[in-house]
């Protein structure tokens, strides 16, 4: 198996004002706000998301050149229980290869997560609840953990860092989790990434949950079938650190320029190879094909990963399952992108 990507700097959309000016429109809208006479409780929930949230940036910024995966699973799964080691042993596989990984730093799946990667390679984001949950032994007194009061926060940092994720079965909490998640895919509000659901051989967790995924929410159209290649069920940890290297193989990151989908690779493909690729996916291109390009001026102005080939498209924002089928086409996965290129 190929060695997993190598650090990337996180991708960055355009830069239209200056750190100065958003500083000071944060301070503008504070302002506002206090002068409109809000209630205490409104005043104390936006000084505790700013505090925290500005916690959380500060435990995380020293990590920003490492991958990270982030784990999410039931709290309330024991330690000799086979969940709780698919999930530790997954967390140990990718740690091996230089990752980090994420969970939300309570016992159960989260503290197998944090003893397969190690503390030194984990971090933790721990939410705080009146009956439970503190943070597991193997983090809690670290500093690379974080404790919230809301689940919202909480599940901005879970996401927001991380290259890819592993689900494990769970309630709730773990449902909300991963449908938020393919939410923020779905919509182009969390970067293109592998979504792993991990179950145990013989289970059907997961395989119940997509038969539903698929005939109440696929085949009544509230969700496109493409959007079922946002999701990967395995039952094996090493099928799992399988999907998340090939999907790094040659795609690596991409970022918005203007109206311009800029996606890095570590080779693009040959040009009739790309010809191809552009006819296949012309539904998801507004105008001008998929093209080769040299790194644009706004990435040149950020020195944005210049040393990796580009491919721009006028992507149409809206068919983010197909994107996903694109890079695995990128990836030269004709299984995973659907028809074969040519």
């Amino acid at each position: 198996m190929a060695p997993l990507p190598a650090p990337l700097p996180p991708s960055r959309g355009d830069k239209h004002r200056s750190k100065l000016e958003i500083f000071s429109s944060i301070l503008q809208t504070v302002s506002q706000f206090g002068a409109e006479n809000p209630d205490e409780l409104d005043l104390k929930m936006i000084d505790t998301v700013v505090s925290e949230m500005t916690q959380a940036f500060r435990t995380f910024r020293p990590y920003r050149d490492r991958r990270k995966l982030t784990i999410f699973g039931s709290a309330r799964t024991q330690p000799h229980e086979p969940l709780y080691i698919q999930a530790k042993r997954v967390a140990k596989a990718v740690s091996d290869e230089g990752w980090m990984v994420v969970t939300g730093a309570g016992p159960g799946i989260m503290a197998a997560g944090i003893e397969g990667a190690g503390a030194e390679n984990a971090l933790g984001v721990n939410i705080r609840l009146p009956h439970e949950q503190q943070p597991n032994a193997f983090l809690a007194s670290d500093p690379k953990l974080v404790e919230m009061r809301y689940f919202f926060t909480r599940k901005l940092m879970l996401i927001k860092e991380s290259d890819a994720y592993v689900v494990l079965p769970g309630g709730f909490g773990t449902q909300d989790e991963c449908l938020e998640l393919l939410t923020l895919i779905q919509t182009g509000k969390a970067e293109p990434a592998p979504v792993i659901l991990l179950d145990v051989k013989g289970d059907d967790y997961w395989t119940n949950w997509l038969d539903f995924v698929k005939e109440a929410l696929s085949d009544r159209g509230y969700i496109s079938n493409e959007d079922l290649s946002l999701v990967h069920l395995v039952d094996e940890p090493e099928m799992a650190l399988k999907v998340i290297t090939e999907f790094y193989s040659n795609y690596q990151s991409c970022r918005w320029v203007g109206e311009r989908l800029v996606i890095r690779v570590r080779k693009v493909p040959e040009p009739q190879v790309l010809q191809a690729l552009s006819r296949r996916f012309r539904d998801m291109v507004l105008k001008d094909g998929i093209k080769q390009s040299n790194p644009l001026r706004a990435e040149i102005l950020d020195n944005d990963s210049l040393d990796l080939e580009r491919i721009v498209l006028y992507f149409d924002k809206r068919q983010y399952g197909r994107l996903h089928e694109f890079i695995w086409a990128l990836n030269g996965d004709e299984e995973k992108s659907g028809l074969p290129l040519v």
